[in-house]
């Protein structure tokens, strides 16, 4: 095997595309794309964010949701990753989304985008937020035997080498079951 060296970059596969989602202190929703975070524990997330109009949410109203972006909106998801909160108010209305208030946190769940985890602020240091999950909704669309089913979500991953957005592929195993052949 012949490696090629890239140098110390944020680089790994999958990584998840969040739109995280706020309310600013006239509750006015906000959202924006985040490709680096992922869960840390049951009812945690950790998502490295620089400072934005959502961070500036994220401190008068200590909540927020995430929301997995999809195939189907594409273009909303990476808008709210290119444009700011701070020069565009109205942005979450341009993306096209609606917003309908988490019953569990003060934060807007996003209508278009069926599944998100709803949290409460446990810390924002260092840039990196740390959430408490209270909840995780899904659209009844995206439910198969009572779970999310990832073929009904399409959810996409952001490729850090070529910065493109990919779906998910085809089933290749089962998870706590496969490795037991080896046993």
């Amino acid at each position: 095997m012949s490696r090629v060296n890239f140098g110390a970059k944020p680089l790994m596969y999958p990584q998840p595309v969040l739109i995280i989602a706020t309310y600013d202190e006239n509750g006015v929703p906000n959202a924006m794309n985040a490709a680096w975070g992922i869960t840390t524990d049951f009812k945690e997330i950790s998502i490295s964010l620089s400072e934005h109009k959502t961070t500036d949410n994220l401190a008068k109203r200590g909540a927020f949701t995430v929301s997995l972006a999809t195939e189907d909106q594409v273009i909303p998801c990476d808008y709210v990753g290119i444009e700011s909160g701070r020069k565009v108010p109205d942005k979450f209305e341009k993306a096209g989304f609606h917003a309908t208030k988490s019953e569990f946190v003060d934060a807007p769940l996003i209508d278009e985008l069926p599944v998100a985890l709803e949290c409460k602020v446990k810390s924002f240091e260092d840039g990196i937020l740390i959430g408490e999950i209270v909840n995780v909704s899904a659209d009844e669309s995206v439910v198969t035997d009572g779970a999310v089913d990832i073929t009904k979500l399409k959810p996409i991953s952001f490729d850090p080498f070529g910065n493109g957005y990919y779906g998910v592929g085809e089933k290749v195993g089962n998870a706590f079951k496969d490795g037991a052949k080896l046993k």
